[in-house]
């Protein structure tokens, strides 16, 4: 039986998301009571999110269905500072123009998940360089610097990690919590938001967020927190042997999306249904008692149910039927990511390595020696033991591709053109 009785919060403790909440009962009331207005902020350190952000949105996704709204924080002030949070050392520092070009292909990842428009529940996208780069710094100080005390913001994780190791923890990074702070305080103020979600991670910042317009607005503003995922051997979410797992389609194919999700670990399955998914939970309590290989059947719904959020039903039907052929009995299928290859580079023989690192199957073409070193290199299913090998046109199949693989779960097309 849930301690909650708004459907908001019933679903996140449902689903396994809460780990902390500022004021709980109040939090419920007001999710009770009214239209639950909350936001979580998105830096654009990157022209794409990845599926470590993917929880952020699926929380904004919980809200929005329960008859709340979301409030979408472009950072595009907060991105010329840098989140210093959880880094061992300070991010590089973007300009203006990449700010802008990375918040341009950010906005796509949040289009499939929730309904924007002019609607009490819809979803709005704001900018939070819209205020910060206005604040004139000496007012700022005066008017909110006297809300913060050194000695709490050097207890923050990041900051005792950094100065216990003696690594350099700049001023420009330690305003970062000021700055997300002044950002809910100002969207109290323009938009009524009373609630930040967040990772566990952001905590210090969010509380600090939290007090300051409980002081210097005397709002009612709140706090919660998500678990910060990892899988059950200990790796980060979101990290492959291929690098981040993209929520961009021209980032990440549908199809490694589907497999990326497919290849879960069977102690992962449950949780990620539960998190990830809108399936409901007497449908993943079944998924998850499955046993042995039927646990196969769990993943498949997992890949798809994940995949049809992202890039729609077709995508995710064409990605599983493309599985099933690869995997099932070896063919070439269409659905997988294809590379083209000008044709005179294939007639004039193509290094296998340099076509594995094209496809995108290994990182540089050293890599893919060591593949082939292995034995863990394929080209049409054929294992290759030359690691000087090339591609010719009697490669070619009659669907006019060559089919790589590396190792029995990635696998992509070279198309000659």
């Amino acid at each position: 039986m849930s301690q909650y009785k708004s459907e908001f919060l019933r679903t996140l403790e449902e689903r396994g998301f809460i780990k902390q909440i500022t004021h709980p009962e109040s939090l419920d009331e007001y999710c009770l009571s009214e239209t639950p207005i909350g936001y979580i902020g998105f830096d654009a350190t990157a022209d794409s999110l990845h599926v470590g952000s993917l929880l952020q949105i699926m929380m904004l996704r919980r809200l929005q269905q329960a008859g709340g709204k979301p409030v979408v924080l472009m950072g595009g002030g907060t991105t010329k500072v840098g989140d210093p949070t959880d880094k061992e050392k300070s991010r590089p520092l973007l300009t203006d123009e990449q700010i802008a070009s990375n918040m341009e292909g950010i906005k796509k990842a949040f289009e499939p998940f929730l309904t924007f428009g002019d609607g009490p529940t819809d979803a709005i996208m704001v900018n939070n360089d819209d205020w910060l780069s206005k604040i004139g710094y000496v007012e700022f100080l005066r008017d909110y610097g006297v809300h913060f005390t050194i000695n709490t913001m050097i207890k923050q994780e990041t900051v005792d990690r950094r100065l216990r190791n003696e690594q350099p923890y700049t001023f420009l990074e330690f305003n970062y919590m000021l700055l997300q702070a002044y950002d809910f305080l100002e969207l109290y103020r323009r938009l009524n938001v009373r609630l930040q979600l967040g990772g566990s991670d952001q905590w210090g910042n969010i509380v600090n967020g939290v007090e300051l317009t409980r002081r210097v607005a005397d709002g009612e503003a709140f706090g919660l927190t998500s678990y910060l995922i990892t899988t059950a051997s200990g790796g980060k979410m979101g990290k492959t042997a291929d690098g981040a797992v993209w929520l961009n389609a021209d980032r990440k194919s549908p199809y490694e999306y589907w497999q990326f999700w497919r290849n879960t670990e069977d102690a992962d399955v449950g949780r990620f249904l539960r998190l990830f998914t809108d399936l409901p939970i007497d449908e993943i309590e079944k998924l998850e008692a499955l046993e042995g290989a039927e646990i196969n059947t769990a993943k498949i719904a997992l890949a798809t149910a994940t995949t049809t959020l992202l890039h729609g039903a077709d995508a995710a039907a064409e990605s599983e039927r493309a599985a099933a052929a690869v995997f099932g009995n070896g063919s070439v299928d269409e659905a997988l990511p294809t590379t083209e290859v000008p044709l005179v580079d294939i007639q004039a023989g193509m290094l296998v390595a340099a076509a594995f690192t094209a496809a995108g199957l290994s990182q540089s073409n050293g890599e893919a020696r060591r593949l082939i070193k292995q034995g863990a290199a394929k080209v049409n299913d054929k294992a290759v033991s030359d690691q000087n090998g090339v591609l010719t046109e009697a490669d070619v199949s009659d669907d006019g591709v060559i089919k790589l693989s590396a190792g029995k779960k990635r696998h992509a097309l070279i198309k000659p053109i």
